[in-house]
C-alpha cells in the first residue's frame, strides 16, 4: 500500500510536446530570432518540396499530394533541428563565463569520436582559470578557460606535460573566454569536429591510459569543488 501511494504521488514528467514548448519559451527568451529562424526553415522547407511536386508531379494529383505532405513532415523536422541547436547555443550563452562552462560542454556536448571530463586538469586557484583536456580520433585537445592573457602559459604548460610521454600525437589548443581571438563556448563542439582524425581507435585507447599516469595539477582529493575549498583556522 505504501508503494501504491508514492507511487501515486510522484509527479508526472511533462509530456514532449509540453517539453518542446518550455524549450521555446526559454530559448525566445534569450534568443528572440529563433522565432524567424524556425518560420524561415518551415516555410523554405515547404517550398522546396512544394516546387518539386511542380516540377516532377504536375499531372499526378497523387504525386502533388505526397510531395505536399512530405514537405509538411519536412518542414516540422527543420523547425525542431533550429529549435534545438538555437536553444543549445542559448543555454551555453547563460553559464559563459561562469568558472566551469568548458566542464559543461565536456560533460554533455562532446563530438563524437572524443571523450573528456567535466572536472578541468588544471585549476588556478586564485583567478579560477582551468584548462580541460579531451582525446579522440584527432589526437589531445587541451582547452584553456579564462582570459587568453592568463590561461596561454597554463595551457602551454599542459603541452609540455603531454609531450612528455607522448611526443608524437598532435596536441590542438583552443581558447575560451573574453578576448576577441577566444572561441565562443558554444562553439567548442564544432572546433573540435573540425579537427581531421589522425589516430586510430586502438591508438585513442592506448593515449588514454597513457594520460591517466599523468593525473591532474588539482592539489584536492578527488570529488571536491577546487572553488569551495577554503583555508583551515590556525587553532
Amino acid at each position: 500500500m505504501a508503494r501504491k501511494e508514492r507511487a501515486a504521488k510522484a509527479p508526472k514528467e511533462p509530456g514532449r510536446i509540453k517539453q518542446m514548448v518550455q524549450v521555446f519559451h526559454m530559448t525566445r527568451r534569450y534568443d528572440p530570432s529563433v522565432v524567424w529562424w524556425m518560420i524561415l526553415g518551415f516555410v523554405g522547407s515547404v517550398a522546396v518540396f512544394v516546387l518539386a511536386a511542380v516540377l516532377f508531379s504536375r499531372d499526378s494529383i497523387v504525386g502533388i499530394v505526397l510531395w505536399s505532405v512530405a514537405g509538411l513532415l519536412a518542414g516540422v523536422l527543420v523547425t525542431m533541428i533550429i529549435l534545438g541547436r538555437r536553444a543549445e547555443r542559448a543555454a551555453y550563452g547563460q553559464i559563459a563565463g561562469q568558472p566551469g562552462a568548458v566542464g559543461a560542454v565536456f560533460k554533455g556536448s562532446l563530438p563524437r569520436g572524443w571523450a573528456g571530463s567535466e572536472m578541468p586538469v588544471a585549476v588556478n586557484g586564485k583567478t579560477q582559470d582551468a584548462v580541460y583536456r579531451a582525446i579522440g580520433r584527432g589526437g589531445i585537445a587541451l582547452v584553456g578557460e579564462g582570459p587568453l592573457s592568463r590561461t596561454r602559459r597554463m595551457v602551454e604548460d599542459e603541452k609540455r606535460k603531454v609531450a612528455r610521454v607522448l611526443p608524437n600525437v598532435p596536441v590542438t589548443m583552443l581558447y575560451v573566454g573574453p578576448d576577441d581571438s577566444s572561441v565562443p563556448l558554444h562553439r567548442v563542439p564544432r572546433e573540435l569536429r573540425r579537427v581531421k582524425p589522425q589516430l586510430t581507435k586502438p591508438e585513442v585507447l592506448a593515449v588514454t591510459n597513457r594520460l591517466s599516469s599523468l593525473g591532474t595539477s588539482l592539489p584536492i582529493p578527488k570529488g571536491v569543488d577546487p572553488f569551495k575549498v577554503r583555508p583551515q583556522r590556525a587553532r
